[in-house]
């Protein structure tokens, strides 16, 4: 387990990262047959911690996400779980970091059925700071394409072949001097940004677009809900929200893993607000990443820290009899 070399979790064992590969008949590589989640672990530097956001609430997830594609796998959620601390463990990161762990149809064959092809599962780790790189606003478009339906590939599950949607909509809004864009479901209603949710502040009032507008249910989404109540007194309203409230929307924001709490500061070349980042999005995007980082004692309840238990254990093999009281 070397400082410099990087592992990955890969057919029931820890192995270098570049020997975990699939082969190009893999059924999954054809056909987009896989389900993922992304998660990250938060590095605190005064503590020397590394927290992992709501772990298993990702896996519980994936598992919804995996009853979906016709997946079942041998390890349970809990196991999940200790495999990818297992893995943070092993790598040893000292930054923040995304943790992507996979279930993917693992059959050879010819043809995009999901019966008869057996599951695996795997998990890598990445340094992963901003996803939008420290931008203190993000200029947005209307994606001209519409989110994938449920009856079409269902948005709530986070299957690989879905995420062809997400690249069109995001490689459009780039290349058209956008940051992103914010898409619409088939009924013209507002959905979600290519790959992470979206909330709107309008009068004091938090608003966000409901699960039945073809979004991924998100565990960012779901925990802004529960702490902005709790700590700003702010109940989200889950409603259909029209393209053009976006327009006069006093504040507007994504959240996701990957983006964690991102301002839009404009829709369409319209400004939002004052055209900086709100009140409300500053105060949530605040409190969110101390609780990411283990800095707020009342929401420990959402991290894995990744080392407290490993010097517990070594701590135990110097002190046995403090070992035995321990458990």
């Amino acid at each position: 387990m070397g400082q410099n070399r990087t592992y990955a979790f890969f057919k029931g064992n820890f192995v270098p990262l570049e020997e975990a590969n699939v082969n190009i008949m893999n059924n999954a590589f054809m056909y987009g047959t896989a389900v993922f989640e992304g998660v990250r672990g938060y590095w605190n530097e005064r503590k020397e911690e590394m927290y992992v956001f709501r772990l298993r609430e990702h896996f519980e997830r994936m598992n919804d996400s995996m009853k979906i594609m016709h997946m079942e796998l041998k390890y349970s959620v809990d196991e999940m779980c200790d495999i990818v601390i297992e893995l943070l463990r092993r790598n040893a990161p000292r930054v923040d970091t995304y943790i992507r762990p996979s279930a993917y149809k693992a059959g050879q064959k010819v043809g995009p059925s999901l019966e008869g092809s057996p599951t695996d599962f795997c998990v890598f780790t990445v340094a992963f700071g901003d996803y939008f790189h420290g931008s203190p606003g993000l200029n947005v478009q209307i994606s001209s394409w519409r989110r994938v339906e449920d009856n079409a590939i269902p948005a709530r599950a986070k299957i690989v072949g879905a995420y062809a949607n997400t690249a069109l909509a995001k490689t459009d809004a780039l290349l058209s001097g956008f940051d992103e864009c914010i898409v619409l479901s088939e009924n013209g209603h507002v959905s979600e940004g290519s790959a992470m949710n979206l909330f709107m502040v309008k009068r004091g009032q938090l608003i966000t677009t409901p699960s039945t507008e073809n979004i991924l249910e998100g565990i960012t989404r779901s925990s802004i809900m529960e702490f902005a109540e709790a700590e700003f007194g702010l109940k989200a309203v889950c409603r259909q929200i029209d393209r053009s409230e976006l327009y006069i929307a006093d504040e507007l924001f994504f959240c996701g893993t990957g983006a964690q709490i991102a301002p839009i500061i404009s829709v369409d070349k319209r400004r939002v607000g004052s055209g900086v980042t709100g009140p409300v999005t500053e105060k949530v995007r605040d409190l969110y990443i101390s609780i990411c980082r283990g800095e707020e004692p009342k929401y420990n309840k959402w991290l894995t820290p990744v080392y407290a238990g490993q010097k517990a254990e070594i701590s135990a093999q110097k002190n046995p009899r403090a070992g035995s009281t321990a458990r």
